[in-house]
């Protein structure tokens, strides 16, 4: 018995279509199984680009997904500069978070724009909120949740006594209200680091119990900001 050509092609046609069908499964089913991992970039100033380090914030945050079997499903990336103010963040946006496309971006900056103000390179309060706000509009645009925290500590002292205090807490505040402004997550360090200072900093000393200097973490000031960051990262995912 002849096949005719048109027999063949309506043949060919089907084999082809199935083919195709397949892949799309095989594709699908690779897809589920190899997700793609949640990009998490760490965007800041010193403090976080101490947090890559051995025992730093975001190491330690790598450390507790790993043990909990969830490393495969994060890609965390550090972008700290030491000496960085929010209009450095501002600067370089485009080449060191945007263009590496990130799921989530935290924002960790302030210490400098007031501890900076002792010698007259600090941040004035108009210009932060403004430069803080383009840096989140232009990471919403790009789609990526974020996630904002109040910087810590410039002075571990309880009573309020540490020179920068009364504009640490200000410039915390503009960042709450932004975080409730632009719909933004809040890792309120600022509030977490003081709560446990009075707990454990009963001799009111002004560094070593969260810090070294009074402005970088030491081991449980990193253990701290990292509990606190993979609660929010996890807890809103």
């Amino acid at each position: 018995m002849k096949t005719s050509i048109a027999e063949v092609y309506q043949g060919s046609m089907t084999f082809n279509r199935n083919l195709l069908i397949f892949g799309l499964i095989l594709l699908m089913s690779f897809t589920m199984i190899n997700p793609k991992p949640t990009r998490i970039i760490f965007f800041g100033d010193s403090i976080t680009e101490m947090g890559v380090g051995k025992d730093g914030y975001i190491t330690m945050i790598g450390k507790s997904l790993e043990e909990k079997g969830l490393s495969q499903d994060y890609d965390l990336i550090g972008s700290g500069i030491g000496g960085n103010k929010i209009y450095d963040l501002y600067l370089r946006l485009e080449e060191d978070v945007l263009a590496k496309n990130p799921d989530v971006v935290v924002i960790f900056v302030g210490v400098n724009d007031v501890w900076h103000k002792a010698w007259g390179t600090g941040t004035d309060e108009d210009k932060f909120a403004r430069f803080y706000t383009e840096v989140i509009q232009k990471i919403k645009a790009k789609g990526a949740k974020i996630i904002l925290c109040t910087p810590a500590v410039i002075g571990e002292k309880t009573d309020f006594s540490n020179p920068q205090d009364g504009d640490l807490n200000q410039y915390s505040e503009i960042i709450r209200n932004m975080a409730k402004e632009n719909n933004c997550q809040l890792c309120d360090l600022r509030k977490l680091f003081l709560a446990y200072s009075i707990e454990h900093n009963t001799e009111n000393k002004s560094q070593g119990i969260l810090t070294t200097d009074r402005v970088h973490l030491n081991n449980k000031g990193n253990k701290l900001v990292a509990d606190a960051l993979l609660e929010q990262i996890q807890g809103k995912q």
